[in-house]
């Protein structure tokens, strides 16, 4: 698996102090909110289960399972959900956490789904930003890191479901994407 990457771009201590960060940060924002955190599936789940180790409040969580990608490296444009959230969300603070935000086109269909469900706030959190990629006008409230307009795999990012497990997030060799 490691001799198919070509770059390390966020070592596992950059994205340690980053999540960290970011942990204090949705603390002391959410202090006195009843916060529902949302990971979305699958490529948040290794962001999502740092995260909230690094935060200090009281918090729920749910998942969704939504994609555009269908196992290739751009997005198809269709957004097909596979698990929706259990839980009533019109008495929440609702924190989305992506693992990358970049077309936002999941995103988008995420957010349209759950507003129509009335939570009392509704902001996103991302591991990544690429804005340079950005097809929906969708910012993110919070954010750990910027990324260069790169596939990258890792941290629970993946290439056709491989490479999740990396604990550092990378770049694959152009042989592997073919």
């Amino acid at each position: 698996m490691l001799q198919h990457i070509e770059k390390i771009i966020f070592d596992e201590k950059v994205l340690s102090k980053a999540v960290g960060k970011l942990g204090a940060e949705i603390s002391r924002d959410y202090k006195n909110k009843n916060l529902l955190m949302i990971s979305v599936l699958k490529g948040s789940i290794v962001f999502m289960s740092d995260l909230i180790r690094n935060i200090t409040i009281h918090c729920s969580i749910d998942f969704m399972c939504a994609s555009s990608y269908e196992g290739g490296i751009k997005t198809s444009g269709v957004v097909k959900i596979t698990k929706d959230i259990d839980i009533e969300i019109s008495n929440y603070d609702l924190l989305i956490v992506e693992d990358i935000l970049d077309s936002g086109i999941t995103l988008n269909a995420i957010i349209e789904l759950l507003k129509n469900r009335n939570p009392r706030t509704m902001k996103i959190c991302a591991l990544f930003d690429n804005p340079s990629k950005r097809q929906a006008n969708i910012t993110p409230d919070y954010k750990c890191l910027d990324i260069p307009d790169e596939f990258i795999v890792g941290y629970g990012l993946d290439y056709k479901e491989r490479y999740r497990n990396l604990p550092f997030v990378g770049t694959l060799k152009k042989e592997v994407c073919q």
